[in-house]
């Protein structure tokens, strides 16, 4: 099987991947924040539209998760990393290369440029050949890197490199300075007095001393001084420098489209990879989850919102982890509880871990179980539009009614807090209406309400209420547990803690 890429296997590959946008749930599930923190200072790559294409097929999950697991696993990791900067160097040396005006000094960086691609390329292929790798795409990836070692395009461009490196290398002349005027001559085995000198007076020199040598600064370009003088040189030694032209002719397009194709892709792995090392550092556990199509029990143990949890650790601040799971018939967590316990993150955090599973990423959990979507929807609050004309209820009525047309039985809906700018009657109306419709779909959807009722509408719904700690209703625990609803929003401690009741305010009124 021939190597293609090694984020796509065998699947073709859209040509205008790059032209790919956010998808519209990003900002609703805070995963805007995740693949911004991800690709942060590796623009160069342009990773962003990689992390917005997920996968539905559970091979080219299985093909990605293989891949992650063989970098995680002994020291290919810092060799690609080694690979990359030595890539990355390639690239500024052929990008310097276009912009420089002097004729020979643009061949020379472009001559640079080729041997170290050499260089790196070969060194890839050799800390490949010594890995424990055992996923399809990177064994492909060897096997092609391999193979290209021996083409006779490769072989040319590494031979005529070295060769004309050497060739420019042996090269010596004589600049002679007087004047105003500046002669070039071979150079006819002149003795070089500096080492004699500095033998002389190394036998006074007592301990450090000051160095009175002028630093000269090394630059990338040429004055026409230089340029000249070159020029000259090329004309003392025309073998030489005919070898350097016609090695820019002839391999003025070295680079495979392979092996760049491998340089941009492999940063999707090491760029996420990079991100969850240092919340795993912390003792915070990653998994490769298991993906499946077939039914739509999912499950998940120690589980936690990724944005978060980055914010968190930045802080110094604890992760609350959440374990879930839906069985038989159940499709629907009907999230409950007081305000500021962590409904919002757990219905994050359910579209976050089906998300980045399609990835092919490990996802935050200890383990986790997770349906194969066809597209996630959510409906997340707004602020209201005034340039529709419409209000506030008619903008999330029309929202939901467009989630429900595109929404199918392989469908993840995410609701948070439906309909809080209506009646309570009409909130309960309008919300059994629609989930009696995602029930009858069959989707898979996460419901956070103060509607407490919905939980125990149908068969399919599961009841998860946000706990707070007994004896400290004021207090949150930000665990979200399976059990019913209790009725209870604890507003009252809320009020308390803030001096807000009717007596609190009636002492500071009179007082």
């Amino acid at each position: 099987m021939s190597f293609q890429s090694v984020l796509f296997g065998q699947e073709s590959c859209s040509e205008h991947l790059n032209d790919i946008g956010a998808p519209a749930f990003f900002v609703d599930l805070n995963l805007a924040q995740v693949v911004d923190a991800i690709t942060f200072r590796r623009d160069e790559y342009d990773l962003k539209p990689l992390f917005y294409t997920p996968l539905h097929n559970k091979e080219a999950i299985q093909y990605r998760q293989q891949i992650m697991q063989d970098l995680e696993r002994g020291e290919i990791l810092r060799d690609i990393d080694e690979f990359a900067e030595k890539m990355r160097v390639v690239r500024r040396y052929l990008a310097l290369a276009k912009k420089l005006y002097y004729k020979y000094n643009r061949e020379g960086w472009f001559l640079e440029a080729a041997a170290l691609y050499c260089d790196a390329v070969a060194g890839l292929e050799h800390a490949l050949e010594r890995a424990d790798i055992r996923s399809n795409g990177l064994l492909q990836f060897r096997d092609y890197l391999t193979a290209y070692l021996t083409r006779a395009d490769f072989l040319a461009l590494t031979t005529d490199a070295n060769a004309c490196r050497a060739g420019l290398a042996a090269i010596r002349y004589c600049i002679i300075v007087k004047d105003n005027s500046v002669k070039v001559r071979k150079y006819d085995g002149e003795i070089d007095y500096s080492v004699d000198i500095e033998q002389t007076f190394a036998r006074f020199q007592q301990g450090a001393v000051k160095d009175y040598r002028l630093k000269l600064s090394i630059g990338s370009g040429m004055n026409h001084v230089e340029a000249a003088i070159l020029n000259m040189v090329a004309k003392l030694h025309p073998e030489a420098f005919a070898a350097l032209d016609a090695f820019c002719e002839g391999h003025s397009e070295f680079l495979d489209s392979m092996i760049v194709r491998f340089d941009r892709e492999i940063q999707f792995y090491v760029s996420y990879l990079e991100f969850i090392a240092g919340l795993r550092a912390l003792g915070i556990s990653f998994c490769y989850p298991e993906m499946t199509d077939a039914d739509k029990e999912i499950s998940g143990k120690a589980c936690f919102d990724l944005a978060l949890a980055a914010k968190c650790a930045a802080e110094g601040k604890n992760i609350v982890c959440n374990d879930f799971y839906l069985a038989g018939a159940e499709r629907i967590f009907v999230v409950s509880g007081p305000n500021q316990g962590g409904k919002t993150t757990f219905a994050r955090m359910i579209g976050q871990l089906h998300y980045l599973g399609s990835l092919g990423c490990p996802v935050p959990g200890k383990a986790a179980r997770l349906f194969l979507y066809d597209a996630i929807f959510t409906h997340f609050e707004q602020e209201e539009d005034i340039t529709n004309l419409r209000g506030k209820l008619q903008d999330d009525l029309i929202r939901i009614h467009d989630i429900l047309e595109a929404a199918t039985p392989n469908s993840i809906i995410i609701m948070n807090e439906i309909f809080t700018s209506t009646a309570l009657q009409d909130a309960i109306f309008l919300s059994k209406q629609i989930l009696a419709r995602i029930i009858q779909l069959d989707a898979l959807c996460v419901c956070v309400t103060f509607i407490e009722e919905l939980a125990t509408l149908d068969a399919k719904t599961v009841s998860m209420v946000g706990g707070v700690l007994p004896g400290n209703p004021a207090q949150r625990t930000y665990k979200i547990e399976r059990r019913p609803a209790d009725g209870l929003s604890y507003a009252i401690s809320i009020a308390e803690k803030y001096r807000l009741t009717y007596a609190a305010l009636k002492e500071r009124l009179t007082a």
